[in-house]
C-alpha cells in the first residue's frame, strides 16, 4: 500500500470548520469522537445519511442560513421517496440575501482577464450595484416565475446579474458566449426568458469576438425576450441600434433600495442543461433552498472556506462550476473571476494571477494539469504559491500521475521539505448542482483517488443485480434522498423525463451514471461514464482507465477510446492526438499497448490505434465517446451543437484502419 501525499496535521484538523460542526453533531446524536480522524470522519459520514433530519438541520444552523422558518417545523417530508422528498417545508428563503449578507468593505469580486484588465468589488460595491440592476429588472415586471437568462463571460456582472434576478425571487439561466447560435437556442428556447443579459463581444487566446452578431441572430427566433440588457467590455459604448428592445446597462439601473423576496425553500433558482450531445438539452430546474444548503455544506466542511480566503476556480457561465464558485460569497470569501484563455499569453497565466492575487483554493480541470505537465510547466518553480492551501480539481477523473504532479510542481515546499497542500478531487455534476464524492480536511490524500463520499450523500457502488460492492467496478449510485436533487425537468409536468433519465435503472435510487470503485479507505475512483464502459468479450472497462495510462507518454497528448462492434464483439478502439511532431509508428503503437497491458489487463489493450489531429468536446471541456463511437458506425450525431468542435468529428468518418 503506497504512503499518502498528504496528511493533514493534527493542529490542521482541529482548525477546520469540521472539527466544530462535528461537536455541534454530537449533540444531535452523532457518534463521539475516537482520535482516529478517517474513523471519526466515516462515523460522521454514516450518522449523516441514516439521521438524514438531524444532519441536515445541523448544516442549516451551523451554515447561519438566514431564512423564515417555523418553530419545530419539519425538516423531511416523504424522506423515503425518491423522487418526491420534501426538505424544509415551509421555510421560506431568498439565495441572494444569503450570499449579500456581508456588508463592508472586504473585497467580495476580483476580476482578472487574460489582457491583464483588473476590477475590484467590495461587498458594499456588490450590495450597491445588485440594488441597482434588481431595480431595474423590478421596472421590467420581473418577479418569482420569470426567467433571466445570461449570454456573458465570466465578468462581475454575470454574478450581479444572477443575484439581482434571485433577490426578486426569479429564475437565473446562463450559458457562455462560445456557445452557438443553435446551442443557444436549444437551451434559452425552451425556458423563454423575459430578460436577457449580453456583453458587446469578449477576448479570447488574444482575439477579440463578437456577441451583438451572435444574439440578435438569437432574438430573431427568441420572441420572447421583451429586454435585452447589453454590458460593455470589449468597447465602452457598445451600438445597440441592431438589437431589439436593447438598452446598455447603466441605462436599465435604476436607483432603489434592494429587497430580498423570500420564497418557499423549494422555489426555483437556476435552470442548468445537460450536454446535449445525444439531443436537446435537458432543463434541469433546481431549487434555491437546497441548492444553498448543499453549497454550504461543501463550502464550510469539505472546503473549509473562511472569510479571509480567496476562491478561484477556472469556469466559464456555462457551467456548474460558476454557479458552485459564486455561492462562496455565503461564506464572506473573496472570489476570484478570470475570463479568457487559461494559456494566453502563456501557459502561466493563471499562476501568476494566483500568486499576484494571493489565491488560496485554487480550483481547475485535469485536462488543464495535463496540458502543463505535458507542456513541463512547474508553477511552484516560477511563482509564489506559498498562500495556496488547496487545490480543487473535476470536470472528468483525475489520473493518479496528475496526483504526483500535483504535490510535485504546484505544492509549495515548506522549509523543511514538507508541502501542506490540499489535493481534492470532486465529482459530482450539473445534475445536482454539486459532488457526491470531494474531498475531506480530515482525510489523507492518496494517489488516485477521491478521499470522501460527501457528508448527507448516501453514495455508494452496485453491481447490476443492485447489490453493494467493495473494490470492484460497479455504478455509482446515491440511494437516499438528498436536499439538492432537482425540482425536476423543464417543461416535465408528470415528471416522466425526469424519472427516466435517473430513477429507471434501479427503482428509488438515483442512478447517476457514473462507472465506479469504492475503495478499501472508503474513497472513490471514477472511471469513466457508464453509457461509455466499454465491453470487450462481456467485460466492462471504464474509458478512464485506459485514458490515465496512455497520457502518460510524452507523445500523447489526450485520447479517447470507444467500444466499435466487430464479428459479433466489440474491440476497443483508442485515438490518440500526438504532439507535433510526433507519429504513430511501430514503435509508439507498441509502447501504448505494452504501457496499457502492464498497468490493467490485456482486455484494455485495443485491438486498432488511430491518430486524429483532433478530438471533439463538449463546450464545458468534456470528452464526447458516445458521438465518436456513432460516426464510427455510420449513425447519425443528434446535437453537434452542443460541442465546441464538431469539426473534429470529421476526423473519425470512415477511417480505414477501422474496416479490417
Amino acid at each position: 500500500m503506497s504512503a499518502p501525499l498528504w496528511t493533514p496535521s493534527p493542529a490542521r484538523i482541529a482548525a477546520t470548520h469540521l472539527a466544530c460542526f462535528a461537536e455541534l453533531a454530537r449533540t444531535r446524536g452523532a457518534p463521539p469522537a475516537t482520535g482516529s480522524p478517517a474513523d471519526d470522519y466515516r462515523a460522521l459520514w454514516a450518522w449523516s445519511v441514516t439521521d438524514r433530519e438531524a444532519f441536515w438541520s445541523a448544516v442549516f444552523e451551523f451554515a447561519g442560513v438566514i431564512a423564515s422558518r417555523p418553530p419545530g417545523g419539519p425538516v423531511l417530508e416523504q424522506g423515503d421517496r425518491m423522487p418526491g422528498a420534501r426538505w424544509f417545508p415551509g421555510t421560506e428563503l431568498n439565495f441572494a440575501e444569503n450570499l449579500l449578507a456581508r456588508r463592508d468593505t472586504h473585497p467580495a469580486l476580483v476580476f482578472v482577464n487574460e489582457r491583464g484588465d483588473r476590477r475590484e468589488l467590495t461587498y458594499l460595491d456588490l450590495h450597491a450595484r445588485v440594488a441597482r440592476v434588481a431595480a431595474g429588472l423590478r421596472a421590467s415586471g420581473v418577479g418569482p416565475g420569470d426567467v433571466v437568462a445570461g449570454y456573458l463571460p465570466n465578468l462581475p456582472e454575470a454574478v450581479i446579474g444572477m443575484l439581482a434576478t434571485t433577490s426578486l425571487g426569479a429564475t437565473w439561466t446562463s450559458c457562455s458566449p462560445d456557445f452557438g447560435l443553435a446551442g443557444v437556442l436549444d437551451r434559452f428556447g425552451q425556458v423563454r426568458p423575459k430578460v436577457l443579459f449580453t456583453a458587446d463581444g469578449y477576448f479570447y487566446a488574444g482575439k477579440t469576438l463578437d456577441s451583438l452578431g451572435p444574439i440578435t441572430r438569437v432574438l430573431e427566433k427568441l420572441d420572447c425576450v421583451e429586454r435585452v440588457v447589453v454590458v460593455p467590455y470589449v468597447t465602452a459604448e457598445p451600438d445597440v441600434t441592431g438589437l431589439p428592445n436593447a438598452v446598455r446597462l447603466r441605462d436599465f439601473e435604476r436607483d432603489g433600495d434592494l429587497q430580498f423576496v423570500r420564497r418557499p425553500f423549494d422555489s426555483p433558482l437556476y435552470v442548468m442543461y445537460s450536454s446535449g450531445t445525444t439531443g436537446v438539452p435537458k432543463c434541469i430546474v433546481h431549487g434555491a433552498g437546497g441548492t444553498l444548503l448543499q453549497h454550504r455544506k461543501e463550502h464550510l466542511l469539505h472546503v473549509d472556506l473562511r472569510p479571509d480566503d480567496r476562491l478561484f476556480f477556472f469556469t466559464t457561465c456555462g457551467w456548474m462550476m460558476w454557479n458552485w464558485l459564486v455561492s462562496g460569497l455565503a461564506s464572506g470569501a473573496t472570489l476570484v473571476l478570470y475570463e479568457g484563455s487559461p494559456f494566453h499569453p502563456g501557459p502561466g497565466v493563471l499562476w501568476e494571477m494566483a500568486a499576484r492575487e494571493r489565491v488560496t483554493i485554487f480550483g481547475t480541470s485535469p485536462k488543464y494539469l495535463g496540458a502543463l505537465e505535458k507542456a513541463g510547466y512547474r508553477p511552484n518553480a516560477q511563482h509564489d504559491l506559498s498562500r495556496l492551501r488547496t487545490v480543487l480539481c473535476t470536470g472528468s477523473p483525475l489520473a493518479a500521475e496528475q496526483f504526483d504532479y500535483v504535490y510535485e510542481a504546484i505544492a509549495a515546499p515548506a522549509a523543511d521539505g514538507t508541502r501542506d497542500l490540499h489535493l481534492a478531487s470532486i465529482s459530482g455534476g450539473t445534475d445536482i448542482i454539486s459532488c457526491f464524492c470531494l474531498g475531506s480536511p480530515w482525510l489523507p490524500v492518496r494517489r488516485g483517488e477521491i478521499q470522501a463520499r460527501g457528508l448527507g450523500m448516501a453514495t455508494d457502488v452496485w453491481d447490476d443485480q443492485g447489490r453493494p460492492v467493495r473494490g470492484e467496478r460497479g455504478e455509482l449510485v446515491c440511494t437516499k434522498a438528498f436536499p439538492s436533487m432537482p425540482l425536476g425537468f423543464w417543461d416535465d409536468p408528470d415528471g416522466a423525463k425526469y424519472r427516466a433519465a435517473y430513477f429507471e435503472r434501479f427503482a428509488n435510487v438515483w442512478h447517476h451514471g457514473d462507472y465506479a470503485v469504492l475503495t478499501e479507505h472508503d474513497g472513490l475512483v471514477i472511471l469513466g461514464r457508464s453509457d461509455a464502459v466499454l465491453n470487450p468479450g462481456g467485460v466492462r472497462i471504464g474509458t478512464a482507465e485506459i485514458y490515465r495510462q496512455v497520457e502518460k507518454l510524452d507523445e500523447v497528448l489526450e485520447s479517447l477510446a470507444i467500444g466499435q462492434e466487430w464479428e459479433g464483439d466489440v474491440r476497443v478502439v483508442l485515438f490518440v492526438r500526438l504532439r507535433p511532431g510526433a507519429a504513430l509508428d511501430a514503435a509508439l503503437e507498441k509502447r501504448i499497448r505494452d504501457t496499457i497491458r502492464a498497468n490493467t489487463t490485456p482486455r484494455h489493450v485495443p485491438a486498432k490505434i488511430v491518430a486524429v489531429p483532433d478530438i471533439p468536446r463538449t463546450i464545458s471541456g468534456k470528452l464526447v465517446e458516445l458521438a465518436v463511437r456513432n460516426v464510427v458506425h455510420g449513425l447519425p450525431v443528434r446535437n453537434t451543437d452542443a460541442l465546441a468542435n464538431p469539426e473534429a468529428l470529421e476526423h473519425f468518418r470512415d477511417r480505414p484502419e477501422l474496416r479490417a
